[in-house]
């Protein structure tokens, strides 16, 4: 099966710091893969590359959506050109507009699906107001999926915090992804928020059919979730493999655990 992303010995370089060092993985369809690792380790260094943030110095990122086998090689392209081509992602600090409804925030992430442009929404043809009434519809549908419909007019800045990080990933669904990236999505959590999340993640995957690729710190959500793990430090790829294999492997534990996991 070709995977819906594979990245190949990527390199990062910042001055004379290389911070990624000829990093390679992959994701599969149907996956829920986390990429762990210490404080700097690069995790979110990849992100920013593979969602067009930084150019990388080095190595290749290729994409291949669900139902093709041919990847599309995507090094160099700009966020929202990646986001048109399914992959959406959120951020360890939350970037919500908070002075709009949560309505509003996950609208805007419709906004790469359509086809009215700046004339449409001047003259306010058919066709625009007819995009822009199925553009709250599907907005809406999105909410009442994950759970935040009881907010729909409420300011994004008003929500508990548990729901501002279910409304981020919301407004990435609403891009229609085949990749949703997630950077931290516990960060912040109670253990009631964490559980909620762990079932939502999950539900993505399976209802929706969204692959995940996840950065956390989370260890118990990281074992329960996942399917494969992939370990960093200091830029480079030190383990890969189940939660089981990851939990006992000796670099692994001496680099970033610590100790064994009772998961």
């Amino acid at each position: 099966m070709t995977p819906i992303l594979e990245v190949k010995g990527l390199s990062m370089d910042f001055g004379g710091l290389r911070a990624l060092d000829q990093l390679d993985l992959d994701v599969k369809e149907g996956e829920i893969v986390a990429l762990i690792g210490p404080n700097g380790a690069g995790k979110t260094t990849f992100f920013n590359c593979i969602t067009g943030i930084h150019p990388p110095t080095e190595g290749d990122m290729l994409i291949a959506p669900p139902g093709k086998k041919k990847q599309e090689r995507v090094n160099g392209l700009k966020p929202n050109h990646l986001t048109e081509r399914g992959l959406a992602r959120t951020f360890q600090n939350i970037r919500l507009f908070p002075n709009m409804t949560v309505l509003e925030n996950v609208m805007i992430g419709r906004h790469c699906r359509m086809s009215s442009g700046i004339l449409g929404a001047i003259f306010r043809g058919r066709g625009t107001v007819r995009e822009e009434n199925e553009v709250v519809r599907e907005s809406y549908v999105i909410l009442e999926k994950i759970g935040l419909a009881g907010f729909v007019n409420e300011f994004a800045m008003n929500l508990p915090y548990g729901a501002q990080r279910r409304l981020e990933i919301a407004r990435a669904m609403a891009t229609e992804p085949f990749l949703l990236l997630l950077d931290e999505p516990a960060a912040g959590m109670n253990p009631q928020e964490t559980k909620e999340l762990d079932d939502l993640i999950i539900w993505i995957r399976d209802h929706e059919k969204i692959s995940i690729l996840l950065i956390e710190h989370d260890m118990k959500l990281v074992m329960s979730l996942s399917d494969r793990i992939f370990v960093v430090d200091y830029g480079k790829k030190i383990a890969q493999g189940t939660p089981e294999e990851i939990k006992n492997n000796p670099a692994v534990i001496k680099a970033y655990l610590g100790e064994e996991i009772d998961a």
